[in-house]
């Protein structure tokens, strides 16, 4: 009988915060596959657990991929943690999950920390509708490409930063986005001197250029104005229902295509076709 593959997230800086259904897991997993070792061999000191480690980081994991969904498939059950937080959230545990989903292997994620929703929660920005970007490219060109991408972008958006690659990373986006766009940056998340600043990215380059970046950041930007698309004319609503009814179309279903098309009221249209 196959094993399974629990998803264990760890604390992102306060021990504190590893639940009992966490722990209960890394307990009774035959063997665990870390992202490093060493961090989380500290982990389960703290907790008092002793198991088997096995390391799996973005770069061994197409040679030590395989060997954990054969040792899954031959009955023993896996817990995959990463340095902190969720695992296979911007992680390279992402790929051990495809994989176990194309072995036909059960996949659980066990709740717990991770450091986009904390950030978000606390970041003063919009949480109704986000997209989560990750890391940026190291290389100029990258980075600038992803950030044109979401130029436009309206959702409030969350980047990882950490702190030796934080200037660049505002220079550039202040190039995209514009001096005035709200950021709220959010460093050394439930450690003991978090702290989130609430500015612009034109503050944000100010503050940061007198002192030096310390701890690993979630950076919360503000999505981009929506653009407002002007509003069709009545005469243009009644030259639509015209084309609409030569189509074969009775005047009623003309003017309901025609309101939804053009995003206005259905009594406007009516008349803007009656005064044809």
């Amino acid at each position: 009988m196959a094993g399974m593959l629990y998803l264990v997230p760890t604390p992102i800086g306060n021990l504190g915060d590893i639940s009992p259904r966490c722990r209960e897991t890394l307990e009774a997993a035959d063997f665990i596959a870390a992202e490093d070792t060493r961090v989380s061999l500290k982990l389960l000191n703290h907790l008092g657990i002793r198991k088997s480690l096995v390391s799996y980081h973005q770069h061994n994991q197409n040679q030590k991929g395989q060997g954990i969904v054969d040792r899954i498939l031959a009955g023993e059950t896996c817990a995959l943690v990463s340095d902190a937080g969720s695992p296979a959230i911007s992680d390279p545990g992402e790929e051990l999950v495809k994989q176990c989903a194309q072995a036909g292997i059960t996949v659980c994620a066990i709740p717990g920390p991770c450091a986009l929703v904390t950030a978000l929660s606390i970041s003063g920005q919009s949480t109704g509708r986000f997209c989560f970007e990750g890391f940026l490219s190291t290389a100029k060109k990258s980075r600038m490409e992803h950030l044109e991408s979401l130029r436009k972008e309206t959702r409030t958006m969350i980047f990882y930063e950490a702190p030796h690659k934080l200037l660049s990373t505002l220079e550039d986006m202040e190039k995209v986005f514009g001096p005035q766009r709200p950021i709220s940056l959010c460093r050394e998340l439930t450690k003991l001197h978090e702290e989130v600043i609430r500015t612009t990215l034109s503050g944000a380059l100010a503050l940061y250029a007198q002192q030096s970046p310390k701890g690993e950041f979630v950076l919360v930007v503000a999505g981009a104005e929506p653009e407002e698309k002007p509003q069709a004319t009545a005469e243009e609503a009644a030259a639509q229902v015209a084309r609409l009814m030569e189509q074969g179309l009775s005047r009623k279903d003309a003017v309901k295509q025609t309101a939804e098309a053009l995003g206005l009221p259905k009594n406007l249209v009516y008349d803007a076709a009656l005064n044809l």
